[in-house]
């Protein structure tokens, strides 16, 4: 009897140690499958619905985009960046590559440099686009995002063609991660501030409305925007901004100007707005909240401070 159930105990043991390995092994592979290196030739299937064929990953890279240029360099794609536009700040090492451009591309410096793809988005100058198109110059066309998800998917466009998935899937996990920790955090706010976002100063004042990432970030840390059921980046008056009443001003130009609050509080109309009194005025880096790139859950963060400082006390 106890022969048996030596047996037995040694039976099960095996059997566990079957599944653990099945498990390991699968985990493994699972591992392995998303992380694969691309097989080239390789077509992918761009945000205009062009299909790109690529006999080789690419491997002289311009950038008509801010937002493109912060994916190419997280990607670690440093020496492959030829090129970029003279508005492309982040990180340093932009400064050191060749411009074609800024809001204008220089269609033929892009097409002098000889690249293996133009990394694009929908905003960028369509007829700009077609000239390099034409000049037989593979241009990748990424969605202009609005949410989270659609900046994970153009960084795994990017990465595709790149062959740069495994950095692409510990950017978005790393991305995921910290964004999950903040919503948590601020998960405890019972009754959520309302906030009016100011992207530029007077005479003519805009802000961010639904359809924008400032939007999207201020639902993803407990906040309300006071311009929440305008669509777009809508200019606005200041009876407007009096109505809405907001708890938090934030302003994005702090670059532009010599003293953003200053440019608020010297509204005398707006002295009985709650923010205004209450000198909840500030600003925030204006990269961090608008570019769809790796940055956004610092800016992410670099507002729920503002709004909510007493979370981040300790």
């Amino acid at each position: 009897m106890k022969k048996l159930s030596y047996l037995a105990f040694l039976l099960i043991l095996a059997l566990g140690v079957v599944v653990g390995c099945s498990s390991n092994d699968k985990e493994v592979s699972e591992e392995a499958e998303t992380n694969k290196e691309a097989e080239f030739p390789l077509t992918v299937t761009d945000a205009t619905g062009d299909e790109l064929t690529f006999d080789e990953k690419a491997e002289k890279i311009v950038s008509v985009l801010p937002s493109n240029t912060e994916i190419a360099f997280a990607l670690g794609l440093d020496e492959e960046i030829i090129g970029v536009t003279e508005l492309d700040n982040y990180p340093e090492e932009a400064a050191e590559k060749e411009t074609v451009g800024d809001f204008q591309i220089n269609v033929e410096k892009v097409i002098s440099l000889e690249p293996d793809v133009v990394l694009a988005d929908e905003s960028v100058d369509e007829a700009a686009l077609d000239q390099i198109r034409d000049a037989d110059v593979q241009v990748l066309v990424v969605k202009t995002a609005e949410n989270f998800d659609e900046v994970y998917d153009a960084i795994h466009l990017i990465a595709e063609v790149t062959d740069t998935t495994k950095e692409a899937n510990e950017i978005e996990s790393e991305m995921k991660e910290k964004l999950a920790s903040l919503e948590e955090k601020v998960a405890k706010i019972e009754e959520p501030k309302s906030v009016y976002v100011e992207i530029s100063p007077s005479p003519e004042t805009y802000t961010a409305g639904k359809n924008t990432f400032i939007n999207t970030i201020l639902e993803k840390i407990n906040a309300k925007n006071s311009a929440g059921d305008l669509e777009g980046w809508p200019e606005i008056n200041e009876e407007a901004v009096l109505e809405m009443n907001p708890d938090i001003i934030i302003t994005t130009y702090g670059n532009y100007v010599d003293d953003s609050v200053k440019e608020i509080t010297d509204r005398k109309a707006w002295s009985d707005i709650t923010a205004v009194k209450e000198e909840e005025i500030y600003d925030v880096n204006e990269d961090l909240v608008s570019r769809p790139g790796p940055r956004l859950v610092e800016g992410a963060e670099e507002l729920a401070k503002a709004i909510y400082p007493d979370l981040f006390a300790n």
